[in-house]
């Protein structure tokens, strides 16, 4: 068995992961179906926003409208491509825990995020970009969610709802 070597090593411990609460303030998931809801063929991305599918048990990151949750990471993501060391992505048929509100770790993918922004979610994958409440902009729509932490491009914001 291959295993992949150790390229860095950090001084101090990285707070979360994309996906992890950032508290435990009141939080609401999704009510899903008997059984609850599952990843659809192309799999889910935690940490990321997604949209209920027509069928109204799978779970897309993509789609069009707001989206009707945020991707929790419960480390049901799995490792499928191969000789890839990490992935987010719950593999189809999976369970999917999705969230309406609550305080979540997020990596904001374009720009920084700052403090009172809100979170808007691409609707071709379901990652998140802040920007002002109001703002026009391309590909991604507007979320309830608002940024309560700050970071610069690909590092984690806490957003919150």
């Amino acid at each position: 068995m291959t295993t992949g070597f150790q390229q860095t090593a950090n001084i101090y411990l990285a707070p979360a992961v994309a996906g992890d609460f950032a508290s435990t303030n009141p939080r609401q998931a999704n009510v899903g179906p008997e059984g609850g809801f599952v990843a659809s063929s192309s799999g889910v991305t935690v940490g990321c926003f997604a949209w209920i599918y027509t069928d109204g048990l799978s779970i897309n990151s993509t789609g069009s409208g707001v989206p009707d949750g945020f991707v929790h990471r419960e480390n049901n993501a799995l490792i499928t491509t191969y000789l890839a060391e990490t992935s987010s992505t719950v593999a189809q048929g999976f369970p999917v825990a999705m969230f309406r509100t609550g305080d979540f770790f997020v990596k904001s993918t374009v720009g920084a995020a700052v403090k009172g922004n809100k979170a808007f979610a691409k609707l071709t994958d379901g990652t998140i970009q802040f920007a002002a409440a109001g703002a026009t902009v391309s590909g991604f729509i507007e979320t309830a969610f608002t940024c309560t932490r700050a970071c610069l491009v690909n590092e984690l914001a806490v957003m919150s709802l």
